[in-house]
């Protein structure tokens, strides 16, 4: 789901759809693996020197002993300081106008008209190339001067592409270009996607509306950025402690920190304070046999003043005008129009079928922990399971290998993942030494990503250790996505230029044409991808050794680099169909296909170098009875972001808590309690407005492909470069519907309508909530 570098992350401010289609910054979710049968008929190849390279390189880090030049960011010569960065954004700008301006003449000429899709593609390169950076250092730069600096660099930008995306001139041109056949019918099928995208993205802008209403639209969006950083604030926001007595504590089953708190209590002879996401809270529900404080903990994280809820409230009204404002029926309309779903009533038709065949699981599941409970309170059958029950009865437990695996290091993963993409794509990791000034901090890492036949496909930076005023949680940053540039015909950009924009624009120029690479056997030239991965892993050191990574954080890895490789063989002619640059609920299946080889023994044994290490299946497998609730859980949150993105919103008794507590009675497995209002916390409700089915929806496409193609050749060529041909190198210059009916040979994907999207809800199904999985 796109950029979304942490959990509560901004997205791409609206309406900047001349860069930011799904730049990812994704943020992490639940990653569950399930165990599937692995029979390849595949050899598996001795790691090479280059793959145990990553070993030292990640693990035992040194200073580096290279003489080497001094340059800037990632090797531009000319960021080498703050100023510098706000001088190129001033000359991008420049050069920017230029172009636009270029492109609004084109109709002047039909020779220009043939240009038009690849000079907006060019004027979108520009300004993403700097925003994107911007960023990206305004979220993990550790100098503060840096990070004033490239807030507003993004700021000056995006307000410029705002303008962008309501120029009447720009649209009209556009329009001029697909209503001529003969111009239409030149263009490739990737230039035609492209073109549709910017069309597509004009009329969502409000560009056809009169000018005053033009300018309300862009008030509105103006005024959802606002209210959305703040309902975004006060999603993380304390909440009130919950007061728990002494009593309520007995026979706490956490003998170390519950005793501490029984002590507290008892020494003070106060009732304790809890506050909510604590420890303290977290072991409380997982631990406390008595029902009470667990509910006051529940209530306690749950609640919300009127203020939070009439700031979600507002953020949803402000959304739906938006959307009558361009003739939509409500927001979903107008943001589910080019994703995969198309329509809300489509999503519904997934999300019910999910649900249908979700839910006898989830009750057996239920029925499971009622009877828990029953032995516990020694109870008649069957008693309710309330809201605060589910942890205590099911407590949560860290995902684990599908085999017995010896401690992972960080340099033996990356090793892994480099011996997993040459078996599959013929593509490998390979260290490099930044110059000076190169990166941005010390424990940056830069990687090559070699094809075996096209040399170089572009860098990844890895940022992966954990430091002060660094953003948690893990990320995937596109700083530069692929394009062509041998036929970019610059001349003509500077038809009107005079000698001072000569001058103002060369830091540009300088920018850009660093970034191009000649590709053997294409005779042509690119601009190759630049990717990074902001992790928060325990930093190795000569004391502690090579940092040791758990499960979730294998996973967690395997995840982002999905994203980094889609970055890497995407390699499109225009950037903004680019790698991760495609709809929303499609650009998370790489990533979740990734999660899916850790379920694979076979794939396992790549952590090993030398062959040495034995795979042996851990002991038996059971239902875990908790999966199918959660999955329940997260279909409700898909149906509750739908609800708050229908028409309903603009109804004048529209309540959100009480739509909330009607979704729950009318599909819900455990009652809707009372006076909480945990949607106030529902951060994913501004980032992933109307789309947070996106996940589910991709989960099931990802564990489908798993198990029809890889499951069991899970290092097989022939299978890599299928997918690879038919998903991986299109980026978002394909529909998407498409790619994966022809990558499934499956036609009643291909009309991507209401049974297409029903048909992906029962593989949800097929493939996960019936597989059992270790608990």
């Amino acid at each position: 789901m796109l950029a979304k570098a942490v959990k509560h992350a901004l997205p791409r401010p609206a309406p900047l759809r001349l860069c930011f289609r799904t730049s990812l910054t994704a943020g992490r979710r639940s990653r569950e693996t399930a165990l599937a049968r692995s029979v390849t008929t595949s050899v598996i190849q001795p790691a090479s020197v280059d793959d145990t390279n990553l070993i030292a390189f990640f693990d035992y880090p040194q200073a580096s002993q290279r003489i080497a030049t001094p340059t800037g960011l990632f090797g531009h010569r000319i960021l080498t300081t703050p100023a510098a960065f706000e001088a190129l954004a001033d000359s991008t700008l420049r050069r920017a106008t230029l172009l636009t301006e270029r492109i609004l003449r084109a109709r002047e000429s039909r020779n220009e008209l043939f240009k038009v899709v690849k000079n907006l593609d060019r004027l979108s390169n520009m300004l993403c190339g700097v925003i994107d950076l911007a960023e990206l250092l305004r979220n993990a730069h550790p100098d503060p001067a840096w990070v004033q600096c490239a807030n507003g660099v993004y700021e000056k930008l995006c307000e410029f592409m705002n303008i962008l995306n309501t120029d009447v001139g720009l649209y009209e041109v556009l329009s001029a270009v697909l209503s001529d056949r003969e111009v239409a019918e030149s263009l490739s099928p990737e230039a035609h996607q492209t073109a549709l995208i910017f069309w597509r993205d004009f009329e969502k802008s409000g560009i056809h509306l009169p000018p005053a209403e033009r300018e309300r639209f862009v008030s509105l969006s103006t005024e959802i950025l606002v209210l959305g950083r703040q309902f975004l604030n006060e999603t993380v926001a304390a909440r009130p402690p919950a007061r728990i007595q002494y009593s309520e504590l007995q026979g706490v089953k956490d003998l170390g920190m519950g005793a501490r708190l029984r002590l507290q209590a008892q020494v003070t002879k106060r009732d304790l304070l809890v506050y909510p996401g604590s420890l303290q809270a977290q072991m409380i529900m997982r631990s406390a046999p008595a029902e009470e404080p667990r509910r006051k903990v529940y209530m306690a994280t749950n609640s919300s003043t009127p203020e939070q809820i009439e700031l979600l409230e507002r953020l949803l009204r402000a959304r739906g005008e938006l959307a009558r404002l361009v003739g939509k029926e409500s927001f979903a309309h107008m943001t589910l129009a080019d994703k995969m779903a198309k329509s809300p009533e489509n999503v519904q038709h997934f999300l019910d079928a999910l649900m249908v065949h979700t839910r006898p699981y989830a009750r057996r599941a239920l029925r499971t922990l009622s009877q828990r409970k029953q032995a516990h309170l020694g109870t008649p059958p069957y008693p309710i399971i309330q809201a605060w029950d589910r942890d205590y009865y099911c407590p949560p437990e860290p995902p684990a290998p599908p085999v017995t695996l010896p401690p992972l290091t960080l340099g033996t993963v990356f090793m892994a993942l480099s011996r997993l993409f040459q078996a599959l794509y013929g593509v490998s990791l390979r260290l490099s030494e930044p110059s000076p000034g190169e990166v941005w901090h010390t424990d940056v890492r830069k990687l090559e990503v070699v094809d075996e036949e096209l040399g170089i496909l572009g860098w990844i930076y890895a940022d992966i250790f954990a430091r002060a005023g660094k953003p948690g949680g893990a990320a995937h940053y596109t700083v530069r996505c692929s394009r062509r540039t041998d036929d970019d015909e610059e001349q003509g950009d500077l038809r009107c230029a005079d000698e001072h924009d000569w001058a103002v624009i060369r830091p540009s120029q300088v920018f850009q044409d660093e970034q191009s690479v000649r590709v053997p056997h294409q005779n042509a030239t690119y601009q190759l991808p630049v990717v990074v991965l902001l992790c928060e892993f325990l930093r190795p050191s000569v004391g502690q050794g090579a940092t040791i990574l758990e499960w979730h954080e294998v996973l967690t890895l395997f995840h982002e680099m999905g994203h980094a490789m889609h970055s890497m063989v995407g390699r499109t002619e225009y950037q903004n169909v680019s790698g991760t640059r495609c709809a929303t609920d499609f650009v998370e299946l790489p990533s979740i296909l990734m999660e899916h080889f850790l379920s694979s023994p076979t794939v396992l044994s790549l952590f090993d170098s030398d062959g040495t290490l034995g795979v042996r299946q851990n002991g038996p497998h059971h239902d875990d009875p908790c999966r199918s609730i959660d999955t329940h859980t997260q279909i409700l949150l898909a149906m509750l972001d739908q609800v708050y993105h229908s028409p309903a919103v603009l109804e004048p008794q529209f309540d959100s808590t009480t739509a909330l507590a009607a979704l729950y009675d009318r599909r819900g497995l455990v009652p809707y309690v009372p006076n909480t209002s945990w949607h106030t916390q529902f951060g994913h409700l501004f980032g992933y407005g109307a789309t947070y089915y996106s996940y589910l929806f991709d989960r099931a496409i990802a564990s489908r492909v798993w198990r029809i193609l890889f499951s069991r050749e899970p290092l097989s060529r022939r299978v890599g470069e299928r997918y690879k041909r038919e998903v991986l190198r299109y980026g978002g210059g394909k529909s998407s519907w498409e790619m994966v009916g022809a990558l499934l040979d499956s036609p009643v994907l291909m009309t991507g309508d209401a049974d297409a999207m029903a048909e992906v809800g029962r593989w949800r199904i097929e493939d996960e909530v019936a597989m059992s999985e270790r608990h």
